[in-house]
């Protein structure tokens, strides 16, 4: 929902509780002393109270709630177990029940924090055969962060039918690249903007459905780790172009697709004796190289080319050249007529 709706709900509430407490003031005058203005002031504070801690909670999911309610369900069970066990019969009174309070307060707390940490397979140690997965999820969630957004591939990717299912931008993610097209770098505020373009073809996309997570991960400052987490908790797959988020993925075991390493994945092989149709661009470093370039970025050394700068010729590749950088090919120009 958005904020504007909240605040109109928060709003309602809180003249309902005033209502409220005006109204028990007017009926039942012994419960609230003070008169009218009294019962108001109760009222306000009780609603301000609420509206204060949903404030509080805010990010706080469903899924943390019924974390949250399980570990305090399975710990007040196992202080109960242990309060049935006799161990302190022997302290008084008194000691008795601060020892007892104690032990449902601490084995509820342990349990609510344990529970939150865990993980879904955490709970199948606990209760077996049981799976906790939601029926009308959809199986293939597609999890972008801010640099597969502005890079753009994945919306080729998925008007080619290469990538399909539910397309999921946090709100975070959203705020990184409104900030980033609002820089005062104007490079930065161009990459920014071909974000937006991007995420806008991406939603007019109907082969796809596009989401906009609203909840965010409190205790994780870092976007990278709010994504990784999120990855985890929504079982989606992370795709990026960060070098340094895919190698975090890889070593936290996240489902993620790095595109460049697709890109490198999906380059067509090349083989000595085939011909390349391409332009010579420059000289080559080498007296009487030409130097072109294939569709994909590689570079094409080709001998004999130098005076043949800024035509189209057919080479022959003779061998290739694998570089840190990537692959370098050499070639021979094709002489005219050759089959």
């Amino acid at each position: 929902m958005a904020t504007g709706g909240i605040w109109v709900l928060r709003i309602f509430f809180l003249l309902l509780c005033i209502t409220g407490g005006y109204a028990i003031e007017e009926v039942q005058p012994v419960i609230i002393h003070g008169g009218p203005l009294a019962g108001i002031g109760i009222g306000f504070g009780f609603g301000g109270l609420m509206i204060a801690l949903d404030e509080m909670l805010k990010g706080f999911s469903l899924r943390a709630f019924s974390a949250a309610t399980f570990g305090l369900v399975l710990g007040t069970l196992i202080a109960w177990m242990i309060d049935n066990s006799k161990l302190f019969m022997f302290a008084d009174q008194p000691v008795q029940w601060i020892i007892r309070l104690s032990v449902f307060v601490f084995f509820g707390y342990i349990g609510m924090i344990l529970a939150m940490r865990s993980n879904k397979e955490d709970f199948y140690l606990i209760i077996p055969f049981v799976r906790f997965s939601s029926q009308n999820r959809p199986d293939n969630l597609l999890l972008l962060d801010t640099s597969a957004i502005i890079d753009g591939r994945v919306a080729d990717l998925i008007e080619a039918r290469f990538v399909e299912g539910v397309v999921v931008v946090p709100r975070f993610v959203l705020k990184e690249l409104q900030q980033i097209a609002d820089s005062k770098d104007p490079i930065k505020r161009a990459r920014g903007r071909r974000g937006l373009d991007m995420l806008n073809r991406i939603q007019r996309n109907t082969k796809n459905e596009v989401k906009i997570h609203e909840s965010d991960i409190l205790n994780e400052t870092e976007v990278d780790a709010k994504l990784i987490r999120l990855a985890r908790m929504l079982n989606a797959k992370l795709y990026t172009t960060d070098y340094n988020l895919s190698k975090i993925a890889s070593l936290q075991s996240v489902n993620h697709v790095n595109l460049h390493e697709l890109t490198v994945a999906l380059k067509p092989v090349t083989l000595p004796g085939e011909v390349l149709n391409l332009k010579v661009v420059r000289e080559g470093k080498d007296k009487g190289q030409g130097v072109g370039y294939m569709q994909d970025g590689t570079m094409v050394v080709v001998n004999q080319a130098q005076h043949l700068v800024g035509q189209q010729v057919e080479a022959t590749v003779l061998s290739l050249l694998q570089t840190s950088a990537g692959v370098i090919i050499f070639a021979d120009v094709k002489p005219p007529g050759a089959g």
